[in-house]
């Protein structure tokens, strides 16, 4: 799944957000501290970032035939 540019509950603009997201919670932050000072809220927006799966590594290991 790709984080979408916006949220799709409320439509706020999120998709700018989830790089400096992931770089905080890497180094060891509390996720719910870092999506309340990067402005997140609202559960909608808080629930695109928690069941975020980055399946992109594994997705591109195959190719198209």
């Amino acid at each position: 799944m790709i984080i979408p540019i916006r949220c799709m509950g409320c439509g706020k603009p999120i998709g700018h957000l989830y790089e400096e997201y992931k770089k905080r919670v890497e180094a060891g932050e509390d996720a719910g501290k870092v999506m309340t000072e990067l402005g997140l809220e609202r559960y909608c927006c808080r629930a695109v970032f928690i069941g975020h799966a980055d399946m992109l590594p594994e997705v591109t290991k195959f190719k198209k035939a």
